[in-house]
């Protein structure tokens, strides 16, 4: 942990730099602007920290507020980023064959302040788009057939899976109401959520009595989680404890057969090594004991290693933690480091999705992806020559 945030706030720390710097020189030496630039950008790049140290302390609505303008700065970074790169090889690519208009060469001062403007105002637009897109969750409809299984007959068993929540400061109780809200219209037979409940700090999901809210699903089979990395940032012990006492059951290393015969599996995140100190079971000990003449849905936050499941009687394995990116052109990162960056995928005759998450981390904004809550429908077919229909459309 200490190396993660050691790494992470150095790279903050220099694109930070980068970027003030960037701005500071588009601004002419006379006059007020500069003094107001430096005080703008201090109080934007520390927010966020400063927020969450008062919010440890006692939370007020002001904490609140640091934190949300911090929050909308991770996304603002990627973009001035983007934008300062670009200009910096313009310029550079002009000191050797010069090709600028000449009423910029004429007033370069003056060109800084208005590229400035229209970098700050397109950035600003932007991150608002992101911010109505990440509110406009979506429902994915898939069909999922275990071929070669035994079942209880009758209808098929609807699941509902929401990965990514982060509940906490930004992600709070009107967000998650109207997510149960979405949930409970569905009509589940079973609940799962696949990691990421919560964000790193469990203190503001407390203080808003979220779990009360989350007792509010209704899922007849009931409602199962499993831990992904931020629940071991933030402590994975007192979250869960606190997701249990909320009516969540909590698949830690284990497993649990619901009515008709389904065995849902979960695996401790991948991440409890480096954050909790203890190592996750093997997926051979965790399927050991499991019956896979029936239908076998597997949990596992980080979608890596997905052959690991390949050949051990497990029909779909459900991952979150991408985010697809969240921002684009991140999702493009993404696709590189994982197999799956979102969406679904079959290997060897198990189903794998990996879904883009419902929730954000960092900026409540999207900008590479829709938010999105799956609703699977899971029978079971004694036929293996029965072929497995992909993703339906999304409906809104």
């Amino acid at each position: 942990m200490a190396v993660f945030f050691a790494v992470f706030f150095t790279l903050y720390g220099l694109l930070n730099f980068y970027l003030f710097l960037s701005g500071w020189r588009a601004i002419p030496h006379d006059g007020p602007f500069r003094a107001v630039y430096a005080a703008l950008f201090l109080l934007c790049s520390l927010s966020f920290f400063a927020g969450r140290v008062l919010e440890r302390r006692r939370a007020s609505a002001f904490s609140v507020l640091l934190v949300h303008t911090g929050s909308y700065w991770f996304g603002a970074i990627l973009y001035l980023l983007m934008a300062a790169v670009a200009i910096d090889i313009l310029r550079g690519a002009n000191a050797l064959l010069p090709f600028f208009p000449r009423a910029i060469m004429r007033d370069p001062g003056g060109a800084g302040l208005v590229t400035l403007a229209c970098v700050i105002a397109a950035t600003a637009a932007v991150l608002a788009a992101g911010h109505l897109n990440a509110l406009n969750v979506r429902v994915r409809e898939i069909d999922v057939i275990a071929r070669g299984k035994q079942g209880a007959g009758g209808p098929a068993l609807r699941i509902v899976a929401a990965s990514d929540i982060h509940l906490g400061t930004i992600i709070g109780e009107r967000r998650l109401r109207a997510l149960v809200e979405r949930i409970n219209a569905l009509t589940p037979d079973v609940v799962l959520f696949p990691g990421d409940i919560v964000d790193e700090d469990l203190a503001p999901v407390i203080r808003g009595n979220l779990g009360e809210t989350l007792r509010g699903i209704r899922a007849p089979r009931g409602v199962f989680a499993v831990t992904g990395n931020h629940e071991f940032i933030g402590g994975a012990g007192p979250a869960c404890e606190y997701l249990t006492a909320h009516g969540i059951t909590m698949l830690r290393d284990s497993a649990v057969r619901i009515e008709g015969g389904v065995t849902i599996v979960g695996r401790e995140d991948r991440s409890a090594a480096a954050f909790g100190g203890v190592r996750r079971k093997s997926l051979d000990d965790l399927m050991a004991g499991v019956d896979t003449s029936f239908p076998v849905i597997l949990m596992d936050h980080q979608p890596f290693g997905l052959r690991e499941a390949v050949g051990k009687g497990i029909d779909l394995q459900l991952s979150g933690h991408t985010h697809h990116g969240q921002l684009w052109p991140l999702n493009f990162i993404t696709k590189r480091v994982y197999e799956v960056s979102w969406g679904e995928k079959e290997i060897g005759g198990t189903r794998f999705y990996v879904s883009c998450g419902v929730g954000t981390w960092g900026p409540p904004v999207r900008t590479g992806n829709r938010p999105e809550i799956l609703l699977i429908r899971l029978q079971a077919s004694e036929d293996l020559s029965s072929q497995t229909p992909g993703a339906r459309n999304a409906v809104s």
